[in-house]
Order: structure tokens, then sequence, then C-alpha cells
């Protein structure tokens, strides 16, 4: 069993414009080692109360793991680009995101004398594309004081050069419960599944993992209104 804990926040800059954060501590074997540290931050741009666009860049670090090692840890960095659609179909709040990744990685491999040695780093391109719902239970709508479930499910898809013969990369599924304070902050404890397959297309793991999300919002919009 892992654990993952993670913080985001969503900073409103003007009634169009926001900036957000995001920090991911993901650990293996509960939350003794480490798995991957990831730190996210983008520009996002509200075209109406039910699309977004955003621009950003990620930095993370991913370490040796599990019953599949990797070689030898490495740092990997990020720019994505992404859409995001949000919806109410009665008391179902619902979202699709779809984000577009360029990734450059850090390679490590056994030289000839077996020693491991950092080698030219690779670039690969990813899409990704989660569909969230979130249901209130306490409540009859989502508001102040609300309990609330959160389903979602991701996929990780590869395409372009030095893919190979695995495209898929992983599937991620979220069950989790949460608790809204109110509309800048919430908090979420569930399940994740993250279903990984390697790159050769035929080692795959599955990890069973405690999610625990913190969501916390900054409006600077009304601040920089009152100067």
């Amino acid at each position: 069993m892992h654990g993952w804990a993670l913080y985001t926040g969503t900073h409103k800059i003007t009634a169009k414009w926001s900036v957000m954060t995001e920090y991911q501590w993901r650990r293996a074997d509960g939350f003794k080692h480490w798995q991957q540290s990831l730190l996210r931050f983008g520009v996002e741009y509200a075209v109406n109360p039910k699309v977004s666009v955003m621009g950003g860049y990620a930095w993370v670090k991913t370490f040796p793991y599990g019953t599949q090692p990797i070689l030898h840890e490495f740092d990997e960095n990020r720019v994505f680009e992404q859409l995001n659609l949000k919806d109410k179909v009665g008391r179902f709040e619902m979202q699709h995101r779809y984000r577009l990744e360029q990734r450059w990685l850090e390679q490590y491999a056994k030289n000839a004398t077996n020693d491991i040695v950092q080698v030219d780093p690779v670039f690969r391109n990813r899409v990704r594309y989660r569909a969230m719902v979130m249901v209130p239970l306490s409540r009859k709508e989502m508001g102040d004081n609300t309990l609330f479930l959160n389903l979602n499910n991701e996929l990780f898809v590869g395409f372009g050069k030095g893919i190979a013969k695995n495209p898929i990369d992983q599937n991620r599924f979220i069950a989790a419960l949460g608790w809204r304070f109110n509309a800048q902050t919430n908090v979420q404890v569930g399940y994740l599944n993250q279903f990984v397959i390697k790159s050769n297309a035929t080692d795959m793991e599955r990890n069973h993992s405690l999610w625990i999300s913190m969501v916390y919002n900054l409006d600077f919009k009304k601040k920089l209104e009152k100067k």
C-alpha cells in the first residue's frame, strides 16, 4: 500500500486569470520510501464559467521502488497545456480535463564495467484525459460544510517518436470522500488505483494507494481591487 498526499490551489488574479500551484508527495510502502516528488504550477484563463485553458510547467523526481525498480532515480521536466470543461447535471458536478505534456526525462544505463552512468535524456509526448464527478452527500447542493464523493479516472497515452511498443502509459482511478469547508477549501481522503505499463509493454504494476488531498484557493483579485 502506497501513500500520496497532495496540495492544490487555484489563486484568482483577475476575473479571468488565475495561477495554479500544486505539490504531490508520493510515497511507497505506506509513507516509508519515496516514489515520486512532483511540483507543478500553471496560468489559467477562464473562457467562461464552464470552460478554462491552462499552460504550465512541472518538475518530477522519480525514485526506485517496488518489485520492478528503475535503475536509478531521475529528474523530469514537463511543459503542459490543458483544456478543462465543467458542467452540472442535477446534483452531479462533472469535469472533463484534457492535458498535453511535453516531457524531458533523464536517463541512466549500465556501461561496459556494469557501472550506472547518466546518458542522453529523452523527449516524450503524452496526452491525458480525466473524467471526474463530485456528488454532495450531506446536502442537496454543494455548499459550505458539505460532505461529498469524488470519483475520477484518468488515462495516460504516449504518442510520437520514441513510444515504440507501448502507447498506453498508465491509468489512475480515485474514489474519495471529501469535506468542503467553503468555496476555497476542501480536504479529501480515499483510494487510488494506479495501473502502470512499462515502456517494454510487458512489465506492469498495480499500485494500491491511500490518497489524501487538500485544496486551498486564494483570491488575490479582491486584495488587488482594494488597493
